[in-house]
């Protein structure tokens, strides 16, 4: 339903005396959700994040990005804060481990060797294995390695991407494609035994059976000592589904994948429309960021 005829809303939505929610925790995904379709942040959110440090609200991106790639893009405001990186296999906060999910070498060698033949057979697909360190790929032409700078900061070339020395936490495939047509069936093997998640258009994440944002999302709640009803999170896509289940302020954006709508509490104004910024401020009360990048 849209946001302001959401009853659970009504308090936001009311005069200046209503009190505003009890949000101790905000998990929000990056692209298609805090960023718009230019991959911008919000210019207001340097001074929503100052104003929920000074509440005591705990501001955690979770992204399909690594977390060097996430470090850097919160670099002026990274103290205290939770960067769910990698679809959530690795999580941590100032510069300390929280959590980490390893992916068994053996997979990815068989989810590589999937790849290699997709792409033999013709389909326009690369393969990025995911460490703790960096990012690691094999294949060389400026397209393929364009679309992985954009989410992976640190990257290096290699021969082989099966033979790397890292903790491998994920493998990542871009299509350039419909993934979710191509790539995704093509890796159904691997649907018995662990995660193949759909994470953009083009991109498909194959990562252990226990690891989502979701997860991650709900052991930082135990640590924190954080319920589901002081928990607002924002996702667009359907790596975002497990997350939407850990909170009871629980948006989809306007843009997102329709199973994601089905499965989030509410919706939130479009990426494009600096969603996740004005929903923070209607529900903690706080003066209302623009509408306009």
């Amino acid at each position: 339903m849209p946001y302001s005829e959401s009853p659970l809303l009504a308090p936001a939505e009311a005069p200046a005396e209503a009190p505003p929610a009890d949000i101790r925790l905000i998990v929000t995904d990056m692209d298609g959700t805090l960023l718009d379709d230019d991959k911008r942040a919000p210019r207001e959110l340097w001074t929503v994040l100052e104003r929920l440090r000074e509440r005591g609200v705990v501001f955690s991106p979770a992204s399909g990005r690594q977390y060097a790639s996430l470090a850097r893009e919160f670099e002026r405001a990274a103290e205290g804060m939770v960067f769910i990186a990698e679809n959530g296999t690795y999580v941590v906060r100032d510069g300390i481990e929280l959590s980490s999910d390893l992916l068994d070498g053996e997979v990815v060698h068989q989810v590589v060797d999937t790849v290699r033949r997709l792409s033999a057979g013709g389909v326009d697909v690369g393969a990025v294995v995911c460490g703790k360190r960096a990012a690691y790929v094999e294949r060389t032409d400026e397209p393929f390695l364009a679309e992985v700078r954009k989410y992976y900061v640190e990257h290096r070339l290699v021969d082989d991407i099966t033979a790397v020395d890292d903790d491998i936490i994920k493998v990542a495939l871009y299509d350039f494609g419909p993934a979710e047509r191509t790539t995704a069936p093509a890796l159904a093997a691997f649907t018995a035994t662990h995660q193949v998640v759909v994470s953009g258009e083009h991109w498909v994440d194959v990562m252990n059976p226990t690891a989502n944002k979701g997860a991650a999302v709900r052991r930082l709640q135990r640590d924190l000592g954080i319920t589901p009803a002081q928990t607002m999170v924002f996702g667009d896509y359907l790596n975002d589904l497990e997350m939407l289940d850990t909170a009871e302020w629980s948006f989809a954006m306007a843009n997102a994948h329709p199973e994601v709508v089905r499965r989030a509490r509410h919706l939130a104004p479009s990426n494009n429309d600096n969603g996740v910024l004005r929903t923070i401020a209607r529900v903690l009360g706080l003066t209302a960021p623009s509408d306009h990048r």
